[in-house]
C-alpha cells in the first residue's frame, strides 16, 4: 500500500477515535492475577504492534516467557530488566493505543504491596480501573487494597476482570461467587459503575471477542465496554472555572500575561475573573496561545490570559469564577496516603504542594488510620509506609482548594519532606476546618516593637541545641544571667523545665519530640512578642523541628547555637546519670545512642565546648548579640 495511504487511513482511524474523548485506565490486582498479559493482549489485539515489535516479542517470550510456546505477552510491559526477571511488575508502565471508536491511555501498575505507592500514582489520573482478580484464588487482601485506593483516589468506573477463567474450566459458579464476595466490599465505595466480565487474557476470551467457552456470559467484552464507558460526567469542562498561575509572562515593557493550563470550566474574552486569595476581580482583555490569540479556552487548554487592569498576581495564584469560588483556607481535613519509609510525625513541617501553591504545613491531628484489608478505622498516632489515615492539616499561609470529590485536580495535594525533598504522602482534600474562617488575629495597639521599645533591645530566640551534657543549659543560663544584669529583660525556656508542666504528658517518641518543639516554638514566639530575648535549651535532634521554629519569626529573630561536644565527651561528663542509664537499657530512644541527633548544617553559632569553658562560651554569644545590635 503507498505510504500517503497509509498514512491517511491511521490519520482517519485516529480522528474517529478521537470522537469519544480519551480514556484513562489502570489495571490492578494480586501478583501474578495476569495485569501485564491483559495490556499486552490488548495492545496486540489492536493490531499497532510492528513487526518487529512482534518478533521482539516472540523471541523475549522464548527467553524470559512464562506461557510455554505461546506469547507472552506480559513482556510487553514489563521493561525494566528487574521486572523481567522476576516476572512482576515493579515500576507505573503507561501504555497508548487506540481502536476505531476510542483513544486509550493505560497504566500497568504494580500488584506488590510494598509498591501500593507506584500504584496510587498510577490511579491519581485514571477515569476507570480494571481489578483484576486470580479466577483459581477469588477476592484477596489486595484486591480489597486496590479497590479502596482506586475509590479514594477519585475513580468512578471499575471493571471487575475475572482472569484466568481457563484454568477454572470455564465455571460460572465460581465467577458469580467471585462478583458476589466483590460486590460485597466495592458496592459502598461510591463508585459509578461496576462492571464484571469473565476473561483469559493470555487466550483472549472476551477480551475483543466474545468466547464460545464462557456461553454463558451475556454481558460485553472488555474491549467493547472501554470503548462505551461514559466519563462525561466526570468532565472538568463542566465544573466552574480554575486556572492556576504558573507564570507570570513579561514578554516586553507592554505585556503583563498569567500563563498556565485551565484545570475546569471555560473562559471567554471579556469574561470576569478573580483572584482567590485576594478577591480582586479584572475582565480578560486577550487570550493567547502559541498559535495566536483566541476568543475562549476550556478545561486542558494552556493559555495566557491577559487582564484588563493591574492586579497583583504571582505564581501559585489561582483565577476562578467570581460566583463559584474555591475555599481559601489554612486548615482543612484530608485523607492522606503514606508514602515514606520514615513514619508521619505530626507536628513536624512539610512542605505542602497543591498544584502551583507550595507552603509549610504540618499534620496538626492524626483523627484514625483506615485497615484497608477489613476497611475498618482505628486510633493511631503515626502512618507508615503505605498506611492510609484522615488527618488534619494547618498550613503556613492560606491555599485555594476545592474537595477533591468534586474537583481532583484542585483538590489534591503531596507533602514533601524539608530535608530530603522526596514525596512523603499525597493528599486528597475532604473539607474545609470551619474555625479556621471564623478565626482572626486581632490587631494589638501595643505590639511587639513597641514593647521591645520599652525594654531598649530588640527580641530575639537563642536557640541553643546538642547533645545531652554538651553544656547548652548551663552556657544559656550563664547568657542570661550577664544578659539580666545588664538590664535586659529575658526568659529561659528549659527542656527539663518544660516537660514539668506544658509537655509532663509528652514522652520521647520521634513523634513525642516533634510535639514537644512544636509547642516550645508557640511559647518561644509568645515571649518574643513581648519583646524578650528568649534562651532555648533543647536537645531539639531534629533539622525539621529547628527549622520549623525559625520560620515562625521573622528573619534575624532566630540564632541557632550549635552547642558541640564529641559523645565520648558528653558520656564522661554524664552530668545527670542518662547515658549511663541508656547504656544500660533503662532508657530507650535516648539522643546519641539509640535516637539519632541531625547536625545544624548553618547555626549562626557553632561552639566546641570540649575544649572551651562554659564562661568563655557565654561570652561569645553575648558578643554575637551586639554585634548583630539586639541589646540597643
Amino acid at each position: 500500500m503507498p505510504e500517503g495511504d497509509v498514512a491517511r487511513k491511521v490519520r482517519d482511524r485516529l480522528t474517529r477515535a478521537g470522537e469519544s474523548g480519551v480514556l484513562r485506565f489502570i489495571t490492578c490486582g494480586s501478583v501474578d492475577d495476569g495485569k501485564s498479559t491483559l495490556i499486552g493482549r490488548l495492545l496486540y489485539d489492536s493490531k499497532l504492534l510492528f513487526e518487529d515489535q512482534i518478533r521482539r516479542l516472540e523471541h523475549d517470550s522464548r527467553k524470559h516467557g512464562t506461557a510455554g510456546d505461546d506469547i507472552d505477552f506480559a513482556l510487553l510491559l514489563d521493561g525494566l530488566e528487574a521486572e523481567r526477571e522476576q516476572g512482576i511488575t515493579i515500576d507505573v508502565a503507561y501504555r497508548f493505543f487506540n481502536t476505531e471508536k476510542r483513544k486509550f491511555i493505560v497504566a500497568d501498575t504494580p500488584g506488590h504491596e510494598q509498591y501500593t505507592r507506584n500504584m496510587a500514582t498510577g490511579a491519581s489520573t485514571a477515569d476507570l480501573a480494571i481489578i483484576l482478580v486470580d479466577a483459581r484464588k477469588g477476592v484477596l487482601t489486595q484486591t480489597r487494597r486496590h479497590t479502596y485506593i482506586a475509590s479514594m483516589m477519585g475513580i468512578r468506573h471499575a471493571v471487575l476482570a475475572v482472569n484466568k477463567m481457563d484454568l477454572v474450566g470455564h465455571e460460572q459458579s465460581t465467577y458469580d461467587q467471585i462478583v458476589k464476595d466483590y460486590m460485597k466490599i466495592a458496592g459502598a465505595l461510591g463508585f459509578r459503575s461496576i462492571t464484571p466480565i469473565p476473561i483469559s487474557a493470555r487466550h483472549g476470551d472476551n477480551i475483543f471477542k466474545r468466547s464460545e467457552a464462557l456461553d454463558w456470559y451475556d454481558g460485553p467484552t472488555l474491549m467493547a465496554h472501554l470503548e462505551s464507558v461514559d466519563t462525561a460526567a466526570d468532565d472538568n469542562l463542566e465544573m466552574p472555572f480554575r486556572f492556576p498561575v504558573q507564570w507570570v509572562n513579561r514578554a516586553g515593557s507592554d505585556f503583563r500575561g498569567f500563563a498556565g493550563t485551565v484545570t475546569s470550566g471555560k473562559l471567554a474574552r471579556d469574561e470576569t475573573v478573580r483572584v482567590a486569595h485576594s478577591g480582586k476581580s479584572a475582565a480578560i482583555s486577550r487570550i493567547v496561545t502559541a498559535d495566536g490569540d483566541i476568543d475562549e479556552a476550556a478545561a486542558g487548554e494552556a493559555v495566557t490570559l491577559v487582564l484588563d487592569r493591574e492586579i497583583d498576581i504571582a505564581r501559585g495564584d489561582m483565577l476562578v469564577a467570581p460566583k463559584s469560588p474555591p475555599e481559601v483556607s489554612d486548615q482543612f481535613a484530608a485523607e492522606i496516603l503514606w508514602m515514606s519509609e520514615e513514619r508521619l510525625h505530626p507536628g513536624r513541617s512539610y512542605l505542602l504542594k497543591a498544584g502551583c501553591q507550595i507552603t509549610p504545613a504540618s499534620v496538626t491531628r492524626l483523627k484514625h488510620k483506615l485497615n484497608v484489608n477489613t476497611y475498618e478505622k482505628a486510633p493511631a498516632d503515626t502512618l507508615d509506609l503505605n498506611e492510609i489515615g484522615v488527618c488534619q492539616l494547618s498550613t503556613s499561609k492560606p491555599i485555594a482548594f476545592d474537595k477533591y470529590s468534586d474537583l481532583r485536580e484542585t483538590g489534591s495535594f503531596i507533602l514533601i519532606d524539608r530535608f530530603s525533598n522526596k514525596t512523603v504522602a499525597a493528599g486528597m482534600i475532604e473539607f474545609s476546618l470551619r474555625r479556621a474562617g471564623n478565626i482572626h488575629t486581632y490587631a494589638m495597639d501595643v505590639n511587639k516593637a513597641r514593647r521591645a521599645e520599652l525594654k531598649n533591645q530588640k527580641p530575639a530566640i537563642l536557640w541553643f541545641t546538642g547533645l545531652s551534657g554538651a553544656g547548652k543549659s548551663t552556657i544559656a543560663n550563664l547568657v542570661e544571667r550577664k544578659l539580666a544584669s545588664s538590664g535586659r529583660h529575658t526568659y529561659s525556656l528549659d527542656g527539663d523545665n518544660v516537660r514539668q508542666g506544658l509537655n509532663r504528658d509528652l514522652g520521647f517518641t520521634d513523634a513525642d519530640r516533634v510535639e514537644n518543639i512544636r509547642r516550645i516554638g508557640e511559647v518561644a514566639k509568645l515571649f518574643l512578642d513581648a519583646g524578650l530575648i528568649v534562651t532555648c535549651s533543647f536537645i531539639s535532634p531534629f533539622r525539621s523541628e529547628r527549622r520549623m521554629v525559625r520560620e515562625q519569626v521573622e528573619a534575624g529573630e532566630f540564632i541557632e547555637v550549635f552547642v558541640d561536644a564529641p559523645i565520648d565527651v558528653c558520656i564522661e561528663r554524664d552530668p545527670k546519670g542518662l547515658y549511663a542509664k541508656a547504656q544500660a537499657g533503662k532508657i530507650k530512644n535516648f539522643t546519641g545512642l539509640d535516637s539519632p541527633y541531625e547536625v545544624p548544617e548553618s547555626p549562626e553559632l557553632h561552639i566546641n565546648t570540649a575544649d572551651m569553658t562554659a564562661d568563655a562560651a557565654a561570652e561569645i554569644v553575648i558578643d554575637e548579640l551586639v554585634k548583630r545590635g539586639l541589646l540597643g
